[in-house]
């Protein structure tokens, strides 16, 4: 497995945890855990866990242009099994949505 973390500033945090998605051939989970404690509250940090090396710019521009669109703050960790960037910004929509309705 290939763990990469990135960190993005953000204007809002989630309200709530969010679970989407499943480890799966081709699909993506997402984990969401609204700040809490000493962690800030203008911060998304984002793990990521792939099956997949040697995609770290791949991940680094989709996540860039979700988060900015979408500042939201929270611990974020994804967990991926092959997914593509289409599906990776479907599951970050999803999440992002479930965590602050």
């Amino acid at each position: 497995m290939h763990t990469m973390t990135f960190h993005y500033p953000a204007a809002d945090a989630a309200a709530r945890a969010a679970h989407v998605g499943v480890v799966a051939s081709g699909d993506l989970e997402i984990l969401l855990q609204p700040p809490a404690g000493e962690e800030p509250g203008d911060r998304a940090t984002v793990r990521v866990r792939t099956s997949v090396d040697g995609f770290d710019t791949v991940w680094r521009a989709a996540l860039d242009r979700f988060f900015g669109h979408t500042a939201l703050a929270g611990r974020w960790e994804l967990n991926d099994f092959g997914a593509t960037p289409a599906v990776v910004t479907l599951r970050l929509r999803q999440a992002a949505e479930a965590a602050i309705a």
